[in-house]
């Protein structure tokens, strides 16, 4: 009797491979794709900075600190929310996640693999728009290393969410529609500080993760800033990242799940 011997298996790639895999196909077809969407990201937000700086008057320090943070965070609002929504869902109605589903890889790494790429290009955005506004409002510059975190868990936040977004909607005009809406939302909550805003307002900021990223920035925006209210900021920033990055897996495993039905 002849025995047939069968090559073993490769093992699956792992997390961290298949993270970078994704990520590297991403940036390489964003870079090429949508460069003109990030400088425009950057462009609205410049231009929010100097048309509300004949606006805001030179004593009201606070408010200053909050509109170039919420201005910073628009940039990110714009990536993360609009054009990941509607990266994600053209990949839906293309069928382009049967692809990723094909492979023995985590939903999970798929998912920040794509986000982390998007999110990645409004690095240098944040960066001038922060710089610029500073310079222009007359803010000090020493503490703007809050940036960092800012950038990545404000990032990772509006990222899930934009994903989730994207891989919920059943079309991709929706799922712009959506992107959009929910960019304005940052927008003018980010743009005005809580004291300012009606009860029901802020009630709507309080659950929304990018103010939190932009109060931690606007504290820091500051002579003295308050660190204590900058790193609360930042923890609800970042488990509000953590929970819209398993809601943007749980959506996706769901989209995989209908595109095989």
């Amino acid at each position: 009797m002849s025995s047939v011997s069968l090559a073993a298996a490769p093992p699956a790639p792992g997390f961290v491979a298949t993270f970078a895999a994704v990520y590297a196909g991403q940036v390489a077809r964003a870079r090429v794709v949508r460069a003109s969407l990030f400088f425009v990201a950057t462009l609205q937000s410049l231009g929010l900075v100097v048309l509300l700086r004949g606006v805001v008057d030179d004593d009201r320090v606070a408010e200053k600190q909050q509109v170039v943070a919420g201005s910073v965070v628009l940039v990110i609002a714009f990536v993360a929310l609009n054009l990941l929504a509607q990266r994600f869902g053209q990949l839906r109605a293309g069928h382009g996640l049967d692809y990723y589903a094909a492979l023995p890889v985590r939903p999970a790494a798929v998912v920040l693999g794509i986000a982390a790429s998007y999110a990645s290009f409004t690095v240098p955005g944040t960066v001038i728009v922060a710089v610029v506004g500073a310079l222009l409002y007359g803010l000090p510059l020493a503490h703007l290393w809050v940036l960092v975190p800012v950038v990545v868990l404000g990032g990772a936040a509006l990222s899930g969410l934009g994903a989730a977004i994207g891989l919920s909607a059943r079309r991709p005009e929706l799922a712009t529609v959506c992107g959009q809406l929910g960019m304005s939302v940052v927008l003018f909550l980010g743009l005005v500080r809580a004291e300012r805003m009606p009860a029901v307002l802020r009630g709507v900021r309080a659950v929304l993760p990018s103010t939190y990223a932009a109060d931690a920035l606007a504290q820091a925006l500051r002579t003295d800033p308050a660190y204590r209210e900058v790193w609360l900021d930042l923890l609800i920033c970042g488990v509000s990242g953590v929970a819209a990055l398993v809601l943007a897996t749980v959506a996706y495993r769901r989209a995989v799940g209908a595109g095989r039905r």
